[in-house]
């Protein structure tokens, strides 16, 4: 089959479409899909049924079985997905009925996309077989040798996705009546049959469905673009806005089709020494947009959405006073320009669901293996938006009741009120007061921050595309001076894999994407990440740490060996100030030690101090050749019942460059007891030096030890004000 002539065929019948841009989708996956045929020698042979065997024997699905018997699992291969749901493996079968799959064909004849609604009413054979692998894609997930699903195991937070993707390589959500919680949809759209569900067969589990499953193909641009023309829901204005500032074609991108091609024909291979690893099938593009909804706008400009205009909106920012000093013109795409610099700071380019904007693993007290998880200490993270680049805060605890952007609470973290001196609480949980404003603020309770709802019904749900989602906020979100200053009052904690969107956008990043162990390698021929440079003689892992208990924080890891030298973009800081640049170290015997590099030209980085030894913990030095106990110069010592002198002790190991761990994550689910307490796991401090908002600054690893399989453990890095870690009146906190 001619993929550009099915492009062609498939953008000339269904513009415009959501359903039936999953047509390119199906396309395109008939490239990427595996080139083997089924093996089926090794077929259960019990008295039980399969999957298909249970399939064929219901009279409504009998339409469906035969669109199996007719769709290959891929272009390259000979056996079909009948063939597939009689092997081995767990499927999950959302089995579409026979009326489901008429009025599927009813819709496409409403929409003129058929002459007549049968197989026959298509104008090209192109246009209905691809048509068939979406009915057929869409309805199933392979997991495998991992997983399949029953209703007992579906996503239990309303509008969670799937861990795994289905065949389509799409991940489908779950929706569940507010009336009736056994009323289940997939997708939103598709009823799960009341009756007909939790079919367990000995290769995975059927459902019936009422609707054809088939998520829309359209891209963010697709979505705001319809949105902006037709006003379809309740983000007409935002989607101008962001049209209006250039970034159509930036959020048009679905995926690295050159990486297709490499991975497609073995140009790039992922390292498999010291270590097995797997090699990335896709290098995807995601974004995250945040959108203030049109009864807002309304509401702040007084005119009805579809009069509201990009002057309008720059106009009532600029009567607010926010960002001062921005130019204020009709050259929205410049990244000074008032209108810009608000919309970017909504848009960022990690596509993230609601329930992971935030990451919860295995901090203090969460057990993620628990039957009814309990939210225990705030999580947190940082990410860099798009244009100007600023951080926008993620947030969520046991007391916010849901996330949230941009909180500052005041914590009970043994500090100020909290400290020993007063009132002696110190577990890190919200005291129900927030930090007070410095600088500008849009509201007296800018710091309470702006919680993004969860909404899965109505005109302001959460929308989501092939390569991103929009999640309606109740304020107007702003960077502003306050905002700023409070991210420079904080400890400042980025996961390495949470720096890079790439992780994030190809379901690498949160383990709680996965069903099985395994670890990622990156080539070094063609670049993964846009903002890490990888030289020749890196092998570049990503250790996910999927069932095991590591003492790192969020339980990843990127681990580096070979002779690697290689270079990685940091976040921005929020304000001009004085830092220090923090590395996290958890410390075992086959590390290695490796020089730093550290400043604003990634061609001349100057080193940051002595190279960093990877082997030396607070107390002893763990070599290949023996721990030697008692040789570490560290000055680590194990915390007591009297706060003064855990404090001097702490002082006592910043005077030596290092910290130990903080007290917010553990090694074990659900422990109380925190990797502070371990002296394999500490805080080196790489750098101290003013840095500016303005500048991008970039860290540089290169091997000083002739040992070609000592690791470059990378965890997590720390920016910290000197108004945080030498502040007279409140000193940093043990978290």
């Amino acid at each position: 089959m001619n993929i550009n002539f099915l492009n062609h065929q498939i953008k000339k019948y269904c513009k415009g479409l959501h359903f039936v841009s999953s047509l390119l989708l199906a396309g395109v996956f008939l490239f990427v899909a595996c080139t083997e045929n089924i093996d089926t020698s090794n077929r259960y042979t019990f008295i039980d049924e399969t999957v298909l065997s249970y399939i064929e024997k219901q009279p409504e699905l009998s339409e469906y079985v035969r669109l199996l018997d007719e769709v290959s699992v891929s272009d390259l291969s000979s056996s079909t997905v009948k063939q597939l749901l009689s092997a081995r493996g767990h499927y999950t079968c959302f089995a579409p009925t026979n009326a489901a799959i008429q009025h599927y064909l009813d819709t496409l004849q409403l929409n003129g996309l058929v002459t007549s609604a049968s197989w026959e009413g298509f104008k090209s054979a192109e246009a209905r077989d691809s048509i068939k692998r979406v009915i057929v894609f869409n309805s199933i997930i392979d997991g495998g040798n991992t997983t399949s699903y029953s209703t007992a195991n579906f996503p239990t937070e309303d509008r969670g996705e799937f861990v795994l993707a289905n065949m389509n390589d799409r991940k489908l959500y779950v929706t569940r009546s507010k009336v009736n919680p056994d009323s289940i949809f997939i997708n939103g759209v598709s009823p799960v049959d009341l009756k007909k569900r939790d079919i367990e067969a000995i290769n995975g589990y059927v459902h019936e469905v009422n609707t054809v499953i088939a998520p829309s193909n359209n891209t963010l641009f697709d979505v705001l673009v319809d949105f902006d023309k037709e006003g379809k829901t309740q983000f007409s204005v935002m989607s101008r806005l962001i049209l209006v500032c250039g970034l159509g074609d930036t959020l048009s991108k679905t995926r690295d089709e050159y990486w297709e091609t490499l991975y497609l024909t073995n140009q790039i291979e992922a390292p498999q020494q010291p270590r097995e690893s797997r090699l990335p099938e896709h290098r995807k593009y995601g974004f995250t947009i945040f959108a203030e909804p049109d009864r807002l706008w309304e509401q702040w400009i007084g005119k009805p959405e579809d009069a509201i205009t990009a002057s309008d909106v720059q106009d009532y920012l600029q009567g607010l006073g926010i960002y001062p000093g921005a130019t204020v013109d009709e050259n929205y795409k410049d990244e000074n320009n008032l209108l810009n610099l608000f919309v970017t700071y909504h848009v960022l380019p990690f596509k993230m669901s609601h329930e992971r904007l935030v990451v919860h693993w295995n901090e203090l007290g969460y057990n993620k293996n628990a039957r009814n998880q309990t939210l225990t200490i705030p999580v947190y993270e940082y990410y860099t938006c798009m244009g100007r680049r600023r951080l926008l805060k993620t947030f969520e605890s046991a007391e916010s009741h849901g996330i949230f952007l941009n909180r500052f609470p005041i914590l009970r973290n043994g500090r100020g009120e909290y400290a020993p001196e007063h009132k002696n609480v110190n577990d890190n949980h919200e005291s129900g007061q927030f930090r007070p404003l410095f600088g500008m603020a849009l509201t007296p309770n800018e710091n309470e921050g702006i919680m993004v709802p969860n909404i899965s019904e109505g005109d302001e749900a959460t929308v989501s595309c092939v390569n991103g989602y929009i999640h309606s906020i109740p304020q107007l979100l702003v960077c502003t001076d306050n905002i700023c200053t409070q991210l420079q009052r904080e400890r400042l904690r980025f996961d390495f894999v949470a720096m890079y969107p790439e992780f994030t956008n190809n379901d690498q990043r949160d383990l709680r994407d996965y069903v099985e162990q395994f670890y990622w390698g990156y080539p070094n021929n063609y670049s993964y990440f846009n903002d890490i440079e990888i030289k020749d003689g890196c092998r570049f892992y990503f250790l996910t740490g999927y069932n095991y208990a590591w003492r790192n924080y969020q339980g990843t890891e990127l681990n580096i060996t070979g002779r690697y030298d290689f270079t990685m973009k940091l976040p921005p800081v929020p304000k001009a100030g004085h830092y220090e640049l923090r590395f996290a170290v958890q410390v075992v015997s086959n590390r290695g030690m490796c020089q730093i590099y550290f400043g604003d030209d990634p061609y001349n980085l100057p080193a940051a101090g002595i190279p960093l030894d990877m082997r030396m913990a607070g107390k002893n030095l763990y070599l290949k050749s023996g721990t030697l106990n008692g040789a570490s110069t560290v000055g680590w010592e194990e915390d007591t019942e009297d706060p003064y002198y855990n404090d001097q002790i702490d002082k006592q190991m910043r005077s030596n460059g290092f910290m130990k761990a903080p007290n917010c994550f553990t090694q074990s689910y659900g422990s109380s007891t925190s990797c502070r307490s371990d002296e394999q796991v500490l805080r080196r401090i790489v750098v101290s030096e003013y840095l500016y908002p303005e500048k991008t600054y970039y860290l540089r690893f290169k091997n000083v030890l002739d040992a070609e399989y000592a690791e470059c453990f990378m965890d997590y890095i720390e920016y910290c004000a000197k108004e945080v870690y030498d502040n007279p009146e409140e000193s940093e906190d043990i978290w």
